[in-house]
């Protein structure tokens, strides 16, 4: 796992990019290398978790420069088979296979990699190219600035990173506010830089002087044409899929450094963590499986940290309770904001940074976790209204609301004249595939949204989130349900065995928990893990003091975007009658404000960690 950067038809000095590894330390502090030329550059921070000895970066092999970020898990099939043909490799990283699997297949070689990575060749045989590739989910971003004229381009795996490059300027699209709180953060390509995007999921990029920037869209593991497997029992499906996730969570376990598990208390991180312990088992390793879950010191709504015990106790885990206390989040926000680089309206991700800081702080760089499931198994309660709502195409309208940081009405009364009629001329903040897979894309309407939801929600909220919170504290997280194979298998599943409204929810993957978590967990009902913001956003904690600060009249009526008259409103309803909806609209304004005076004042400042908090208990 590590941080990479570079750039193609640019003049970089050793300074800048001595500057741009600093701003990613924290994602690679145990090995840095460049290679640098007149006109190009590649970068790596390294985080050594296979072969700590070896997988120095760049690669070279000839005129072939490779660096790379993330784990190829089938590198040791490939690593054969490439030997076969000839090559050599010095070392076991699974890293080490890319320069030589890029000239064997070359723009394909992606299409032969089983994991989690974004990667980046500069091939010198003939004319001067740069190749990039991304992995099929989206779990290793790769942000970037094309400047189409000069034919000048620049990468980083973090957007402070990237915005270290003197060539990259720091500044807002203002039309990304409406895109943030449409969608919770920006979907598709889109930043909230104005000039910087992100490449999608599958991709492969083609980067030369002659034919500038060509993006090619390899097909998501969801899209390879699999049907749903109408003769197969629900009980099947959950015997096939518990014993696809036991190979694979037993996979994503080997390493050449300590491996933990997060366990929230619900279903699916519970199942990996059951299926983890008992690979360890089975395997004959010494020691238990160390888990980890968070709460909140204080009495809060929500809190799992008994039922995540339960599971521990029941897998065998050595189990560790972090406690944060809440007066702290707001002195957490800026080092979260920093390290996401745009806001992300989730309350969670304060927790997530604060508990992968505590991973690490024991002794863990690896941490398998269970993000992702919901997506492909249809976990979320806007799929059961969605599908259960009406015929027609209203659905749609109440589905994307869900998205939404703010719901549609709302939004639009926050909105002064001048800004909603910008956004108005700018267009439709979300990227218009959505609407067009949703409206008349083939399958039914439960496996629309499952597309929309792996396309687009599930790479820009939900990974790029765990992806960048994890490895500021220099912690990899692997995440079974993303694996390829567990991604092709959620799409043979008919609707019925997903979801069926009344009745319940994943319903293939509570079968195939079935007898491995404790029943209390299976029968427990459906809470989202996140921060309890709605009972801690109000008068008296610190939380709604910050809030009234940044969101003060002064301040919005200097952005000229926001009516504070309407956000004046909503502190005076949260304060009277507290709710999800006005709590997280107050957070996501709040969230945004904090994300502007961080970047457009110290947009170039180094990164510092500061994270309170402490381990209660550990127990085996």
């Amino acid at each position: 796992m590590c941080r990479i950067y570079g750039t193609f038809n640019v003049h970089s000095d050793e300074a800048e990019l001595r500057r741009v590894a600093d701003l990613m330390h924290h994602g690679g502090p145990d090995a840095q290398g460049v290679a640098h030329r007149p006109d190009w550059a590649l970068g790596n921070n390294r985080l050594s978790i296979m072969d700590p000895e070896g997988g120095a970066q760049p690669y070279h092999l000839g005129r072939v420069t490779v660096v790379f970020n993330g784990e190829i898990y089938n590198h040791g099939e490939l690593r054969s088979r490439l030997a076969g043909l000839g090559f050599h490799f010095d070392d076991l990283c699974d890293g080490s296979i890319l320069p030589a699997l890029y000239i064997t297949y070359g723009d394909r070689f992606a299409e032969h990699l089983d994991g989690m990575y974004s990667v980046a060749v500069m091939d010198l045989r003939e004319t001067p190219r740069m190749v990039l590739a991304t992995d099929d989910s989206g779990m290793k971003p790769l942000y970037y600035h094309w400047d189409r004229a000069a034919g000048r381009f620049h990468f980083a795996s973090e957007l402070p990173a990237l915005l270290g490059f003197a060539g990259v300027k720091a500044e807002e699209d203002e039309a990304g506010l409406d895109a943030y709180l449409t969608s919770k953060t920006p979907f598709g390509n889109r930043t909230m830089f104005r000039g910087v995007e992100v490449f999608p999921p599958a991709a492969t990029v083609l980067l030369s002087h002659r034919d500038g920037l060509r993006i090619k869209q390899r097909p998501m593991a969801h899209e390879r044409g699999l049907r749903p497997d109408k003769d197969r029992t629900l009980a099947e499906a959950g015997d096939q899929l518990r014993d696809l996730l036991s190979r694979e969570v037993s996979r994503l376990l080997i390493a050449d450094a300590p491996v933990a598990a997060v366990t929230s208390g619900g279903l699916d991180s519970s199942l990996v963590t059951a299926l983890a312990a008992q690979a360890l088992r089975d395997g004959g390793g010494t020691g238990s499986l160390h888990t980890f879950n968070i709460a909140y010191t204080g009495t809060w709504p929500s809190d799992e940290r008994a039922y995540a015990a339960e599971v521990a106790r029941a897998a065998g885990t050595t189990h560790h309770q972090v406690e944060v206390d809440p007066a702290t989040f707001p002195d957490l926000m800026t080092d979260v904001v920093r390290h996401l680089g745009q806001p992300n309206a989730d309350p969670i991700t304060l927790s997530t940074f604060s508990l992968f800081r505590a991973v690490r702080d024991a002794g863990f760089k690896v941490a398998l976790t269970g993000d992702a499931a919901d997506e492909l198994f249809s976990g979320y309660s806007r799929m059961t209204q969605a599908v259960a709502a009406h015929h027609g195409s209203s659905w749609i309208d109440g589905y994307l609301d869900h998205l939404a940081a703010v719901p549609r009405a709302l939004r639009e009364s926050l909105y002064t004249d001048e800004y909603a009629f910008a956004v108005n001329a700018v267009g439709p903040a979300l990227p218009p595939g959505i609407r067009r897979i949703l409206h008349s894309s083939p399958g039914t309407r439960l496996q629309r949204i499952g597309a929309v939801e792996q396309r687009y929600r599930l790479p820009a909220y939900h990974l790029r989130r765990v992806d960048h919170l994890s490895m500021a504290s220099s912690v990899e997280v692997r995440l079974p349900f993303t694996q390829p194979s567990v991604v092709r298998f959620a799409s043979t599943l008919t609707d019925e065995q997903r979801l069926v409204p009344g009745v319940g929810v994943k319903r293939a993957l509570y079968q195939a928990a079935q007898g491995l978590i404790p029943r209390s967990v299976l029968e427990r009902p459906k809470q989202p893990f996140t921060l309890p913001v709605t009972a801690m956003l109000t008068p008296g904690q610190r939380l709604w003091t910050l809030a009234r600060d940044v969101l003060s009249p002064h301040t919005l009526r200097a952005d000229g975007r926001i009516r504070p008259e309407r956000v004046d409103a909503l502190f005076d309803e949260q304060a009277t009658r507290p709710s999800d909806a006005v709590s997280l609209a107050l957070w996501s304004l709040m969230s945004h404000q904090l994300w502007r005076q961080e970047f457009f004042a110290t947009a170039k400042a180094p990164v510092t960690l500061h994270t309170p908090v402490r381990v209660l208990q550990e127990a085996a």
